[in-house]
């Protein structure tokens, strides 16, 4: 018998969230499923988000299978290529790429084809991550319509406050700026700024954790934004134990019980993804009742809270995060973010659709 971790994917909620990102706007979605889909799997989210004008990842090989599945809209390199080797990849399979650096404009010549290559230029508006600092877009740009393999060129550029309050007002005006004496297509909306700034949707918009199920802000759960959860990891127990006062738990004694209690033993640890810095008081559902985390979360288990809970026990069903959990709450209550936990989730845990 299997252990019963279980990762469950829903592909509904993937096209419900994807609907909920076209009602926003009616700029052009670039869907994002970097991280293997945000650990959901990069072809069956695909499948289910077959609806998008276009998908956007980081790895070729991810790229090439998707090319290799039958997909045949845009697929966009977010960080470009990272050497003159890819580049002859790149135009065998069609694929759209981000230029953020210097160093990949001198590798350019590289490209097999002439006027086949479509770039979208990334400028630095504030971020400091990634793209041509503003002085220098003049000059990229000037280089890029001279360029015999550049066919398109979209303008973007990505927000680091969107779902802060301080908000997009100073690097939205300083892309506008740039961007004024172009006639051509601009990306700058993440899922925060799709959803809370219709002034930034340009020509395209490129969704991520919304499309998951996950609220991008602090102060809105998803479920307020019409959002469903498209992952939701449930486990069971495997066994309980009886604690007195005074009696210790896990490693490093994390937890002291003050009276007598029931806990029970999880099956899902941190080699499973789940967070070992979660702390005393992590929110789960234990046959769909609100419980606690206890105790310092070890490798393959994690202490649960069953004292008011005397039904349930061994085989009781633990949801850790999904349906009727929200995983930003269990993030935050970890002090990470949602897109952490997906991405963490490991290979060990089957996956259920």
């Amino acid at each position: 018998m299997p252990r019963p971790i279980q990762a469950h994917i829903n592909l509904s909620a993937l096209e419900s969230n994807l609907h909920v990102a076209r009602r926003a706007t009616s700029a052009r979605l670039m869907s994002i499923i970097k991280a293997d889909g945000y650990g959901h799997g990069v072809l069956r989210v695909v499948e289910a988000l077959s609806a998008s004008d276009g998908f956007a990842l980081l790895d070729i090989q991810d790229a090439m299978r998707l090319r290799e599945a039958g997909i045949r809209q845009p697929i966009l390199m977010l960080e470009g290529f990272f050497g003159a080797e890819d580049l002859a990849l790149i135009s065998e399979y069609n694929l759209t790429c981000v230029i953020h650096s210097a160093w990949q404009l001198a590798l350019l010549d590289a490209y097999p084809k002439s006027g086949k290559l479509d770039i979208w230029l990334k400028v630095n508006s504030g971020m400091n991550r990634l793209g041509f600092a503003p002085n220098e877009v003049a000059q990229v740009m000037e280089q890029l319509h001279r360029h015999r393999a550049v066919r398109e060129i979209t303008l973007m550029t990505h927000f680091a406050n969107a779902d802060e309050v301080r908000g997009v007002a100073g690097p939205l005006a300083l892309f506008n700026d740039i961007a004024a004496p172009y006639r051509m297509a601009r990306s700058l909306a993440n899922s925060a700024a799709l959803l809370r700034y219709p002034e930034t949707h340009g020509d395209w918009v490129r969704p991520g954790i919304m499309l998951y199920g996950a609220s991008p802000f602090a102060e809105t759960s998803a479920q307020q934004l019409g959002l469903q959860p498209a992952m939701t990891l449930r486990s069971r127990i495997i066994a309980v134990q009886e604690l007195r006062a005074g009696d210790e738990i896990g490693y490093g004694a994390l937890f002291r019980a003050e009276h007598s209690m029931r806990i029970g033993i999880v099956a899902c640890g941190y080699a499973d993804g789940y967070p070992r810095h979660a702390p005393n008081g992590t929110p789960i559902l234990v046959d769909g009742q609100r419980a606690q985390t206890l105790g310092r979360v070890s490798m393959d288990m994690l202490y649960a809270d069953l004292s008011k809970l005397p039904q349930a026990g061994v085989g009781s069903a633990v949801t850790l995060w999904g349906d009727g959990l929200p995983i930003e709450e269990v993030a935050r209550a970890a002090g990470t973010v949602s897109y952490e936990l997906m991405c963490a989730l490991t290979d060990r845990v089957p996956v259920v659709v």
